[in-house]
């Protein structure tokens, strides 16, 4: 008895199509008419054209002035992707009134589960028009909805404004062009890869769903990569997933106005846990958690009656999923509350003696709090994060996360710094010191090129300040970086300033012998501004063990810096 390889079941898959979106986007944002013929465009040329500049002539791939010259009245709009993003909302809205989940594959573009939502509306025709009618009426855009087994078939289905029957998804693409994958590519920057691949695979005879899908699956693969795999589970019409339903939670906030005004920590503690087990009390009731607690106060100066707005945000651990409690909220809104009181008392305490200042200042009073928020911000469905691969954490990590934010809320959010990668050429601009907690990306991204960086590994201990060093050849003459950016002679001897003063007397230089050395690494910034700096990296292995980083202070001259050490 013969058994059938099961194939993989593929849901029905709904899709939301708006043409030539970058540019509606664009005509809207820009308070324009969509009845003008209109492009958008990059620096290498047009990106996207509406259907009356195709009409004319107009095509993807083409400098600006030849779609110009084929459509003098072309108005053109610069992409903006911040910008597709932000107009597309609207159009998942007014769709989530029709589907309760949806899946943004790209602006432009959503994907949804069709079975449910089929039998709700009767059918998937009637699903279809409900979709269109809720985009068009609140959003006034035109959309096209197609239905089919997967992503691929209901993404082509969507294009031609059809439902395909179950079961005929792969006639439907098999006799298809493989150019239609361009329309699946969803992930940014991926369309000129599968273009690539496309054309490959043209010189190669392949020219129909039905050519790939005939190949071993195995061997594309092997032969393609995870790109021509992609693009083989695609034409044998299996998803790699179904589409992920997009589920937006609104921020949870309460608040209470304090009536006496509270001017000391316990007051405010005691309204403070009332507000916390409310929103706590929220948040499981809706079966949420939250990223982020953001604590709002507002305090009346007693003195001469000016409000204070304080604002303080606070990053939830994602191991305090689960653990996340009332107990927990009230703590950190008390310790927030004891370094806002706490330093208010003592910006009034500064202020005593002098000329004017009355009996309030005297006593070194706070400000009295007249109202108190929380707002539980980045809310998301509980369970939503996922423990660690080797367990879950004994503790030690809640704990010490717990400590430094207690710190931050007495001392500030400024006064507590944390340490993180960013990029640049030395070990010093690659140290970036920001606020703990905070989330915002740093000044300069480390994923970028970053020529003449000094190369890996990166060193264990960068001095405060760098000490300047002597550095000589085997005959004692100082050695330097030539134009060429290669050393004069090789390092034989390293010199170092004199330790600080004894009961002794000054201290002794400390002369060490280069045992090894690399390098050296020039360094050239900014070389069209008056914060120029040109240099050069050099390694050395010392007598006594240790692996430092040398910088000189220019080509051409003797001057050099200890920088770092490596271990």
């Amino acid at each position: 008895m013969s058994t059938a390889t099961p194939r993989t079941a593929v849901a029905r898959t709904a899709v939301v199509w708006v043409p030539d979106w970058p540019v509606l986007a664009a005509l809207t944002a820009a308070g324009l008419e969509a009845s003008r013929p209109a492009a958008v465009h990059d620096a290498h040329g047009i990106l996207a054209a509406s259907a009356l500049a195709r009409a004319q002539g107009v095509r993807r791939g083409m400098r600006r002035r030849q779609a110009q010259q084929a459509c003098p009245e072309l108005v053109l709009l610069a992409a903006d992707d911040v910008r597709d993003v932000r107009e597309f909302e609207p159009v998942a809205a007014a769709t989530e009134t029709v589907v309760a989940g949806l899946e943004v594959a790209r602006p432009g573009l959503l994907l949804l589960p069709a079975d449910g939502p089929a039998r709700y509306h009767g059918s998937e025709e009637a699903l279809a028009e409900a979709l269109t009618g809720a985009v068009a009426q609140r959003t006034g855009h035109e959309c096209h909805v197609g239905v089919a087994d997967g992503i691929l078939a209901a993404v082509l289905a969507a294009r031609e404004q059809r439902v395909v029957p179950r079961g005929a998804s792969r006639a439907f693409t098999d006799p298809r062009p493989l150019g239609d994958l361009l329309h699946a590519a969803t992930v940014p920057g991926s369309a000129a890869d599968v273009a690539d691949l496309v054309d490959l695979w043209g010189r190669l005879g392949l020219r129909t769903f039905a050519d790939l899908r005939a190949l071993p699956p195995s061997d594309v693969e092997t032969r393609f990569g995870a790109l021509g795999a992609w693009a083989h589970r695609l034409a044998r019409g299996e998803d790699l997933r179904p589409a992920a339903r997009r589920r937006i939670e609104p921020d949870l906030a309460v608040g209470r106005e304090l009536d006496p005004p509270a001017e000391r920590v316990d007051t405010a503690a005691f309204v403070a846990r009332s507000l916390a087990e409310e929103l706590y009390e929220l948040l499981v009731r809706g079966g949420v958690t939250c990223g982020r607690l953001r604590i709002e106060a507002r305090a009346v100066d007693p003195v001469d009656g000016t409000v204070s707005e304080l604002v303080r945000a606070w990053r939830c651990d994602d191991e305090a999923i689960g653990g996340l409690s009332a107990a927990r909220l009230t703590d950190r809104v008390r310790w927030q509350l004891e370094g806002w009181l706490t330093s208010a008392a003592l910006g009034r305490r500064g202020r005593r003696g002098r000329p004017g200042a009355g009996a309030d200042d005297a006593e070194a009073r706070p400000a009295p709090i007249v109202f108190l928020g929380l707002t539980a911000e980045e809310v998301v469905r509980a369970g939503a994060h996922q423990g660690g691969l080797w367990g879950a954490s004994s503790g030690q990590d809640a704990r010490a996360l717990r400590a430094l934010e207690r710190v931050q809320g007495l001392l500030g959010g400024e006064q507590v710094l944390g340490v993180r990668l960013q990029g640049g050429r030395d070990a010093r601009d690659r140290v970036q010191v920001a606020p703990w907690g905070d989330a915002a990306p740093p000044a300069r991204p480390a994923d970028r090129p970053w020529p003449g960086a000094l190369p890996a590994p990166s060193p264990a201990s960068v001095l405060p300040e760098p000490v300047d060093v002597v550095l000589l050849d085997p005959r004692g003459r100082p050695v330097a970086v030539d134009d060429r950016g290669g050393l004069r002679a090789p390092p034989a001897t390293l010199v170092e300033p004199a330790a600080a003063p004894g009961p002794d007397g000054p201290g002794e230089q400390q002369r060490r012998e280069v045992h090894q050395w690399a390098g050296p690494w020039l360094l050239d910034e900014r070389w069209w501004s008056s914060a120029a700096r040109r240099g050069a990296w050099l390694q050395v292995v010392l007598d006594d063990g240790r692996a430092a980083l040398l910088a000189s202070t220019g080509t051409g001259t003797t001057g050099w810096r200890l920088e770092a050490l490596y271990d």
